[in-house]
C-alpha cells in the first residue's frame, strides 16, 4: 500500500498526531540545537534525551521518545553535521522505515524553518517527499494476513512553520517521483513466474492507459515482421514470449519536439542460457528487468508530475531460458539495424535486447537517447553498490546525468570508450562478437552497444550494483532499489521548458 504524502502549515504547539517526526542536525561542539515553538510536552521529551547523550543527529540515528497530551510519541532522525537536500532525503528514508515498524498508520514529519531556510523550501519538501516513502516502502503482497498485523503506515503529513508554496510545489513533485520509484521498485521485487515479458507489457498499457501515454506493444509475430533478431535470438528458449514496449509522453505543444528516448533492459529471469549462470544466487536474476522497471518508473512520475519535455520510453523485454530451442554459443544472429553478431556467451544477452531498442530509437530523431540496465557484474567489482556507470558518445549528456545523479542520490561514475577497446569485440565471421572477455568487461558492453547507435547523442548506465540490495539498510529493507527514477525525474525536470 501506498505511503499518502500532503503538506501543511501549522502552529507547532498545537500538533495532534501518534507520531511526530523531528530531523536533528548534528553541531560539532555541544549539543545538538532543537527547533523552538514545539509543545512544552515535546520539548522535554527532547530535552530529557539530549541531556542523556541518546540524542545527537548523528546520521542514521532514530530515537523513538515517549511524550505525554496530544503527542503521544516522537520519533528523530539524524541529519549528521550537514544540512543538504541529500541529508534531508536521507533521514526521511530513515524515519519512513522506522515509523512503519512502530505501529502507527499516520504521522507527521517536521521541516524546520532552519532547514527550509538552509535547503530551500522546494527542494526540502521535494527531498522529504521522496525519502518518506522509499524508507517505508515493503513487498507484503504476496504473504499471508499475519494474525494479529500492526496497522500499516499509509499517511504523512509534513508540516511546517508557516505556509509555503514552494514547498507544497516541492513536495508534490517528490510524491511523484516517489510513486514512480514504487512502481519500479514493485515490479522489480515480483517473481519471474509472475512478472513475464507479457506482465511487463499489461503493466505499461494500464499505466499508459491511466495517464493517457501513446503506447505500442510489438509480440513476437511483430518482432520478425520489423527484424528484430536480436531480441528474438535471447527470447527463443522460452515459452513466455518476448515483447517491446513503446510509450509516448507529450505535453501539448510538444508532439513534434525531439524526444529524450529512456531504453531499458527487460530480462525478466537470466538463466544464462547455455552459458548457465552458478545455482547460487540464481533467484536474484528476477532482477535483470530492473531497467525496464527504470524506465516504467519514469513514466509513472511523467504522469504524476508532467514536466515540459517529451519523452519516450523503449522496453525490449525477453526471458533468457535454457531448452532444445535456445540459441546457443557459437551462433551468429542478426539485428534490427543489419549487423550480425558473434554470440560467445549466452549470459551477455541483455546487449541484445539493448542493441535492437538503440537502432529502434533512431525513427524517433531523438535529442537524447539514454540506455539502462543490470549489464555486467564487472561494474559491481569497479565500482561495488555505490554508483552507477555512465559511458556514451556525448560529454554534454553525460555531464548532465551526473549533475542529476548528484541532485537526486544516485550517482554516475564515467567510465572511458576508449578506441582500444573496440579491439576487443572483433568477431573473425561475423561484425562483432557479442562479449570482449572478463577484461573490462563494462566497457566493452558499452563499445557493443554502441555499435548500433546512429544520428544521436547516448549515454549507456550500468546499474547492476545498485538495482538491488541483499541487506538491510538503515535506509530500506533488503531488495529492489527502483534505481534511476530519481535520477531520470532529476534530468527530465532540467530538460523541462
Amino acid at each position: 500500500m501506498s505511503l499518502v504524502i500532503t503538506h501543511r502549515s501549522a502552529d507547532l504547539a498545537q500538533l495532534v498526531t501518534p507520531l511526530l517526526i523531528v530531523p536533528i542536525l548534528k553541531t560539532e561542539a555541544g549539543p545538538p540545537t532543537l527547533p523552538p515553538s514545539l509543545s512544552s510536552e515535546v520539548a522535554v521529551a527532547l530535552q530529557r534525551a539530549v541531556v542523556t547523550g541518546d540524542l545527537t543527529g548523528a546520521r542514521d540515528e532514530a530515537i523513538l521518545l515517549h511524550a505525554d497530551g496530544s503527542i503521544p510519541r516522537v520519533l528523530t532522525v539524524g541529519l549528521g553535521d550537514k544540512m543538504t537536500t541529500a541529508s534531508l532525503r536521507r533521514a526521511a528514508m530513515v524515519a519512513g522505515k522506522r515509523a512503519r515498524t512502530i505501529g502507527v498508520s499516520s504521522a507527521t514529519f517536521l521541516i524546520p524553518e532552519a532547514i527550509l531556510t538552509s535547503v530551500g523550501a522546494a527542494r526540502a519538501g521535494q527531498a522529504v517527499a521522496e525519502g518518506l516513502p522509499f524508507g517505508a516502502w515493503q513487498f507484503i503482497a504476496l504473504k499471508r494476513p499475519a494474525d494479529n498485523p500492526k496497522p500499516l503506515f499509509t499517511d504523512c503529513t509534513i508540516v511546517t512553520p508557516s505556509e509555503s508554496a514552494d514547498v507544497a510545489s516541492g513536495v508534490t513533485r517528490g510524491a511523484g517521483v516517489a510513486a514512480g520509484q514504487e512502481v519500479a521498485r514493485h515490479l522489480q521485487v515480483l517473481p519471474a513466474n509472475n512478472c513475464t515479458p507479457a506482465y511487463l507489457a499489461e503493466r505499461a498499457t494500464e499505466l499508459a492507459s491511466r495517464h493517457g501515454f501513446r503506447i505500442s506493444v510489438l509480440d513476437r509475430a511483430a518482432l520478425e515482421r520489423e527484424g528484430m533478431l536480436a531480441i528474438l535470438a535471447v527470447g527463443q528458449g522460452s515459452h513466455n514470449e518476448p515483447r517491446f514496449i513503446e510509450l509516448e509522453y507529450a505535453p501539448e505543444g510538444m508532439e513534434d519536439a525531439p524526444p529524450i528516448v529512456l531504453i531499458g533492459k527487460g530480462v525478466t529471469f537470466d538463466t544464462g542460457g547455455i552459458s548457465i549462470k552458478p545455482a547460487q544466487s540464481m533467484e536474484e536474476m528476477k532482477y535483470d528487468m530492473s531497467g525496464a522497471a527504470a524506465v516504467l518508473g519514469a513514466f509513472e512520475m511523467l504522469g504524476r508530475v508532467r514536466p515540459g519535455v517529451r519523452v519516450i520510453g523503449l522496453v525490449p523485454s525477453a526471458e533468457n531460458m535454457i531448452s532444445s530451442k535456445a540459441y546457443r554459443p557459437g551462433d551468429v544472429v542478426g539485428s534490427h539495424f543489419g549487423k550480425t553478431i558473434e554470440v560467445l556467451n549466452t549470459d551477455a544477452e541483455g546487449r541484445l535486447l539493448l542493441a535492437d531498442a538503440l537502432s529502434w530509437a533512431r525513427r524517433f530523431h531523438p535529442a537524447a537517447v539514454v540506455d539502462c540496465a543490470t549489464l555486467t557484474g564487472a561494474v559491481v567489482i569497479g565500482l561495488g553498490h555505490t554508483a552507477s556507470a555512465v559511458l556514451g558518445t556525448d560529454p554534454e549528456l553525460i555531464h548532465a546525468l551526473q549533475v542529476a545523479g548528484e541532485a537526486s542520490g544516485e550517482r554516475l561514475w564515467e567510465l572511458p570508450l576508449w578506441d582500444e577497446y573496440r579491439e576487443l569485440i572483433k568477431s573473425d565471421i561475423a561484425d562483432m562478437k557479442n562479449t570482449g572477455g572478463r577484461p573490462a568487461g563494462t566497457i566493452t558492453a558499452a563499445w557493443f552497444l554502441g555499435e548500433f547507435v546512429e544520428g544521436f547523442p547516448w549515454a549507456h548506465v550500468d546499474i547492476a550494483g545498485t538495482a538491488y540490495t541483499d541487506r538491510e539498510l538503515p535506509t530500506q529493507v533488503k531488495g529492489p532499489t527502483g534505481v534511476l527514477v530519481r535520477c531520470f525525474a532529476e534530468y527530465l525536470f532540467a530538460r523541462s521548458r
